[in-house]
């Protein structure tokens, strides 16, 4: 079983079709770790791709803010602005289709998914220090996660608590072999907005027969996803982040 594993698409169609072009052919299976809308000009886009090809996801925040779940109390000025023009777009059956979004953790067989944490849907999991703790709640040996933007992870191995890197600012993808003895929180990045200052989408591959994890990153004209958004009269910022990946 191949699975795409996808993660705050936040409504960049140009970048979630770089992906799936990049993709394509090399995935059985889609999860994503939420945030599908949000910050982009495309949401109608990226909740009709999700809604049909996702066969395991959960809410992020901006999915929830945009659904009228959550209150905007910690969300910035453009981000408050993007939920408002965000409702605006979405019909009627859109917004209902966000509202029943499962919270995480999601659990299959053999992984689990969440946005934030497996403690708290809301909750940044970057640092050692962050996620340490979050051990105690891991319920498969795999467990995905979104919500900071950065690719990566973390393994709990017998030498202690081992990060998992991303690909190399001249690399396409980072290979890892995931040992079934060990556990893992893994971090594919985000589709549509990365913040690890690498602008390139990024999404990952998980080959359960051969125990590899492929981090990848692809590059997109995000100069398209820039002119939909200062078409759509989103805050400026939204659309300048897209270049330097901030």
């Amino acid at each position: 079983m191949r699975r795409l594993i996808l993660s705050d698409i936040h409504a960049n169609l140009d970048a979630l079709e770089a992906v799936l072009n990049d993709a394509a052919g090399n995935w059985d299976e889609a999860v994503c770790c939420g945030d599908i809308v949000g910050y982009g000009a495309s949401p109608v886009e990226a909740i009709e791709w999700t809604r049909r090809y996702a066969d395991c996801l959960v809410r992020g925040n901006h999915d929830k803010a945009c659904a009228g779940l959550l209150e905007m109390g910690d969300f910035n000025q453009a981000a408050r602005a993007s939920v408002l023009w965000t409702r605006a777009q979405l019909s009627a059956a859109d917004m209902d289709w966000l509202k029943g979004l499962p919270a995480g953790p999601a659990f299959r067989a053999d992984y689990q998914v969440v946005h934030g944490t497996p403690a708290d849907e809301d909750e940044y999991a970057i640092t050692a220090a962050e996620v340490e703790p979050i051990e105690s709640h891991l319920l498969r040996t795999v467990c995905f996660a979104g919500h900071s933007h950065v690719q990566g992870g973390w393994s709990w191995q017998r030498g202690g608590l081992i990060p998992l890197s991303r690909p190399g600012f001249s690399e396409s993808e980072r290979v890892i072999d995931l040992d079934p003895d060990y556990l893992y929180l893994i971090n594919p990045g985000s589709v549509g907005q990365p913040r690890d200052r690498d602008p390139r989408a990024a999404y990952a591959i998980w080959d359960t027969e051969n125990r590899l994890l492929h981090f990848r990153r692809v590059r997109y004209d995000f100069r398209l996803a820039q002119g939909r958004i200062l078409e759509a009269g989103l805050p400026e910022i939204l659309a300048e982040r897209l270049a330097t990946g901030r």
